[in-house]
């Protein structure tokens, strides 16, 4: 028998705004899932005692020491049985994604019923780190929904104190903007380093993230602990018919106001091929002819602002590979941080490249693990060790894109720089 819906007079004030409410797709699961039923009524309790009533414990699935996050509820009765007993147990499966996204309609079809006949039928596309984030199981569901969704070759994600599940853009399956392949990065490093991903053995998360070009995203800079973005290190490439349709299109006002003005460091200019002052009556298609784009390359910083607004007009160099930043994160123990760059370009083409590419991040985590403190993402650690002696650790050169700002003090003690220097060239030093 369908069990009778409980009143939730705050969660119908979240669906009387002027945007969907989440709310209103429990409500739908509900209809055919008592666990949802349940769900929405101790979502009703929390809302009007503000207080939460999950609590975790230890729960996985065979081989396994990550993936599955554990919820039982809090709220019990005086005899100490769960006031909401279908949603006593809500635990997550965390899957990992296909790289780039890419699905079949079929293969999501698989997934729902899936999750229809062992879960909640609730699923989030997709986590911070691109999970599948399937909601609601009971202990005794979580074994039997692995094994299925292992058949369709989906395998579970990271959670805890590990290598949490990869992300990367859809990047050359259909962007022009694209600098590398993006998804056989991801698959390189995720495959080569699973048992981290799977057995926690990490001081705190860490995580990869891949983006095609300086746009981002998937906010790789800001959000994982090792951020691989694609960049070109020769000249930006300019297709003057596209960029002249862009002209036609738009006139010069929007040319100069929403793309030479707003390159940040000016690298962009307008040539005419003679000055039009001296012939004021060119037709519009003369002066399209006329005008060219020119890019200063030297002062260019890869923003990848005019690119996006003359789609075509402007493409990323020829010499293509990726930037690699370390350290990005959202607020921990000193606040939100951005990556800070470790290696300003590596090629990214053959197989050898892709391959340092996986030596290189092997490296990173091994480091981090023997010299991160508990509780600790690597920004932190780079922040309480220092980032020079990260780079000297790594064996990575020192190069100014890795400089944040310039030195504030201008000020430099030198009262040792005779000893260092005698140490250095293998002298005695003075007594």
């Amino acid at each position: 028998m369908k069990k009778a819906p409980h009143e939730t007079p705050l969660l119908d004030e979240l669906e009387r705004g002027p945007w969907p409410s989440f709310v209103t797709g429990l409500k739908q699961l509900a209809q055919e899932n008592d666990m949802m039923v349940d769900l929405l009524g101790q979502l009703e309790t929390s809302y009007r005692t503000r207080i939460g009533y999950w609590k975790g414990g230890t729960v996985g699935v065979y081989g396994y020491g990550a993936g599955v996050i554990p919820r039982f509820t809090e709220l019990k009765d005086e005899q100490g049985k769960p006031l909401f007993p279908e949603a006593a147990e809500f635990h997550t499966l965390r899957v990992q994604a296909p790289a780039g996204m890419h699905y079949s309609t079929e293969i999501l079809r698989k997934l729902c019923d899936v999750w229809v006949k062992h879960g909640s039928g609730l699923i989030a596309l997709h986590g911070q780190s691109g999970d599948i984030m399937f909601q609601g199981v009971t202990t005794e569901g979580v074994q039997k929904a692995f094994n299925e969704l292992n058949e369709l070759g989906f395998d579970l994600g990271g959670a805890g104190t590990a290598l949490r599940t990869s992300m990367s853009c859809v990047g050359a399956a259909r962007c022009e903007l694209s600098c590398y392949d993006e998804q056989r990065a991801l698959r390189k490093l995720i495959n080569s380093n699973l048992d981290e991903m799977h057995r926690p053995s990490l001081p705190y998360k860490f995580k990869f993230k891949f983006s095609g070009c300086p746009n981002d995203c998937v906010n790789s800079i800001q959000r994982s602990d090792f951020a691989v973005i694609g960049t070109w290190r020769d000249n930006m490439q300019v297709n003057n018919d596209y960029s002249r349709k862009y002209f036609r299109e738009h006139g010069m006002a929007d040319l100069v106001n929403d793309v030479v003005a707003h390159c940040p460091t000016r690298a962009i200019t307008v040539h005419e091929k003679k000055d039009v002052r001296s012939a004021p009556d060119l037709s519009v298609a003369e002066l399209d002819e006329n005008m060219s784009l020119v890019i200063n390359n030297r002062d260019c910083v890869r923003c990848a602002h005019c690119l996006n607004v003359i789609r075509g007009g402007l493409l990323p160099g020829k010499d293509r590979g990726v930037t690699i930043c370390i350290g990005g994160k959202s607020v921990l123990k000193i606040g939100a941080t951005m990556g800070t760059v470790a290696v300003p370009f590596m090629k990214l083409e053959s197989d050898e490249d892709f391959e340092k590419l996986n030596e290189f991040a092997r490296k990173v985590i091994e480091f981090y693990g023997e010299n991160a403190l508990e509780h600790e993402r690597i920004g932190e650690m780079i922040d309480r060790i220092g980032l020079a002696n990260f780079l000297e650790a790594l064996g990575l050169p020192f190069d100014p894109n890795m400089v944040l700002h310039p030195r504030t003090n201008p000020y430099v003690r030198t009262d040792d720089w005779d000893e260092q220097v005698e140490k250095a060239q293998g002298r005695p030093q003075a007594a």
